[in-house]
């Protein structure tokens, strides 16, 4: 092998091929220029595929440049964006967390309490969500909001008053505390449901034993009244009879019976069937018929 010859500024090298009894001159230079076009070449193609990012439905894109939170954050699509820059999603969809918790009540009895909440992010504060608590944003806020808002609202009723009558009152308490914690850090609450409230055997079973005296009591309320008015009802119909009867003892007089009797005589002396006619020992007795 011969040495390299230098010619024009460029390094040339020479090589013998013993075997073909060749020589081989070789261009460093070309072979240079291809190896950084090759690598140009690669970068490009990272860079555009870097550029184009998508954003899945019911998502939004929270773009970060080496770790900060630019602000920016992207729609649902596809989308050209700077290739250092990361995309990082975080769902709109709503969302329900449902809670199982033991709570106190007025009285400081603990009672177990099914709860369910619904909510989503809020696509406009996005970013500020990502950069102030992070992605994982139900396990570090949602959760401890809604047991503490449970809590708070279950500490103002009785056991009594929630397992009867105040259920929608306890729901709407803790929605509004959630509203008023969970705004703010841009998260908006849809509902707040109530899905079952266990008490106390003991307790429980003393509520429904009042509950039920007091449904006795009601429907004896109820047949005494109806009693009451049955009552009543014959009290009128009675005076009416004896109105009717103290009319109709004014209308008959000794006359007016006399006159019955004559005409009631008349009509069987008239009439073509045997009958013997009695009359009456007095001096207006009326005539007794009998018939053969």
């Amino acid at each position: 092998m011969n040495p390299p010859k230098i010619t024009s500024g460029r390094s040339v090298m020479t090589i013998f091929d013993s075997p073909r009894g060749k020589v081989i001159n070789a261009d460093g230079g070309n072979a240079l220029r291809l190896i950084g076009l090759a690598i140009l070449g690669l970068v490009m193609i990272v860079l555009l595929f870097n550029s184009v990012t998508r954003v899945a439905t019911g998502h939004v894109g929270v773009l970060t440049l080496f770790g900060k939170v630019t602000g920016e954050s992207l729609g649902e699509g596809i989308h050209l964006i700077n290739p250092l820059k990361t995309n990082n999603e975080m769902s709109i969809q709503t969302q329900t967390i449902k809670e199982s918790a033991n709570v106190p009540s007025a009285e400081g009895l603990m009672m177990s309490l099914d709860t369910s909440l619904i909510y989503h992010l809020n696509p406009d504060r996005a970013a500020e969500v990502f950069q102030k608590i992070g992605a994982d944003y139900e396990n570090v806020v949602v959760e401890s909001t809604l047991r503490s808002a449970i809590r708070e609202a279950t500490a103002s009723h009785s056991a009594n008053a929630l397992y009867t009558g105040e259920r929608e009152m306890v729901g709407k308490q803790i929605y509004d505390e959630l509203t008023s914690q969970l705004n703010g850090r841009g998260l908006t609450v849809e509902n707040v449901l109530l899905r079952d409230i266990q008490l106390p055997a003991t307790l429980k079973a003393a509520i429904e034993a009042k509950q039920q005296a007091e449904q006795e009591s009601l429907a004896m309320n109820f047949r005494l009244q109806k009693e009451t008015q049955e009552a009543q009802r014959k009290r009128i119909e009675a005076a009416g009879v004896r109105d009717f009867q103290q009319i109709v003892a004014q209308g008959i007089t000794p006359s007016l019976l006399e006159w019955k009797g004559i005409e009631a005589t008349e009509n069987l002396a008239k009439s073509p069937n045997s009958k013997v006619v009695v009359i009456g020992n007095n001096k207006n007795g009326l005539p007794l018929i009998l018939g053969q």
